[in-house]
């Protein structure tokens, strides 16, 4: 495969880090966690829309390209539901949905006036009617409707619906999840996709992980080339040294798996396998980065009002969000023991 990004790509990526730069905004630590001002300047400038198919009158790019957008996400911790909403629900949406649930959903999420999270376990379904719940839904309480797994099936389910209870939730970062909980909730059948959600949804935090653990190891070297002990900087510690350059290779391994699942995804390739690897060292080389950063910065580094600290928690939920390190390795086992 070639990782050279595509011209779109690079276009798409240039755009989102302008915009974030210019107008993100953060909440006090665990606390808010949805930056709705950024999410409408980005679907205005067509951020949002750019990566879906051009029938939707999108740039008809696609998970390559989403990827970059989430790099860049995750270089500022924007707090924008990019993940759930674009890569998993308006996706999947415009891949198994009706032109009238495009028009009525996908849509106004592209625009940037409503948000979509995604809910792949925890529920039933009998006669396309919906019961049980999950905790800590991904922008769960924000959300205007949900994407539920349940009997292997996906259903699309209105958050405003009688019999959905939406409770938000503080995460270890910010209170924008929930506790989604649905009592005979009828929902629109969008087919057994959950695998196709699941392995979209792992690639992209895969690649906004990137982008987190990318931007806290330039912050952590430019401290260390600054930050003086014994009067002398402590980048020139040999112990600071080699922790730095153990993360330099993780920040590149997390880059090149990553990029190799999307890429295999995108290309219509078996890429269970691909995926598996890439959130393995998204959550492991994510949770050794941020402690590297942390324990370089010292005390500044467990402040929560301190720049880092954003991409000490951001790597943290990330490491766990679909699934952390462990259960990557156990399908990995799965996958080389069955010959799959």
């Amino acid at each position: 495969m070639d990782f050279t990004p595509s011209e779109a790509s690079a276009d798409l990526a240039a755009l989102t880090r302008r915009i974030v730069t210019d107008k993100a905004t953060h909440d006090p630590h665990g606390t808010g966690g949805f930056d709705a001002p950024l999410w409408t300047a980005l679907g205005q400038a067509g951020v949002l829309d750019a990566a879906l198919p051009s029938s939707l009158g999108g740039g008809g790019f696609g998970l390559l390209e989403q990827c970059a957008v989430l790099t860049e996400i995750g270089r500022a911790v924007a707090a924008v539901p990019y993940l759930p909403s674009i890569t998993m629900a308006a996706s999947a949406l415009a891949e198994f949905g009706t032109p009238e649930l495009v028009d009525r959903w996908v849509l106004p999420v592209l625009r940037g006036e409503r948000v979509l999270a995604v809910a792949l376990s925890g529920f039933t379904a009998s006669d396309g009617v919906l019961s049980g719940s999950q905790t800590a839904v991904h922008f769960g309480a924000f959300a205007h409707g949900f994407l539920v797994a349940a009997s292997g099936e996906v259903f699309l389910v209105d958050a405003s619906a009688p019999g959905v209870s939406v409770r938000p939730q503080q995460t270890v970062d910010h209170a924008d999840a929930c506790l989604l909980e649905l009592s005979e909730v009828p929902g629109v059948s969008l087919g057994d996709i959950g695998e196709w959600l699941r392995l979209r949804g792992t690639a992209g935090v895969c690649a906004q992980q990137l982008g987190v653990v990318e931007r806290a190891l330039e912050l952590t070297a430019a401290y260390a080339a600054e930050r003086k002990q014994f009067d002398h900087v402590i980048g020139g510690f040999q112990a600071v040294r080699q922790r730095l350059a153990d993360a330099y290779v993780d920040v590149e391994a997390v880059r090149l798996t990553s990029l190799q699942a999307a890429w295999r995804l995108a290309s219509d390739l078996p890429s269970a396998e691909a995926v598996a690897t890439a959130k393995f060292w998204a959550a492991e080389a994510g949770h050794r980065v941020a402690h590297t950063t942390v324990h370089i910065h010292g005390g500044v580094g467990i402040d929560v009002d301190h720049e880092v600290h954003r991409y000490f928690t951001a790597a943290k939920r990330l490491e766990f969000l679909l699934g952390p390190a462990t259960p990557q390795l156990q399908a990995l086992g799965t996958e080389l023991a069955t010959g799959a």
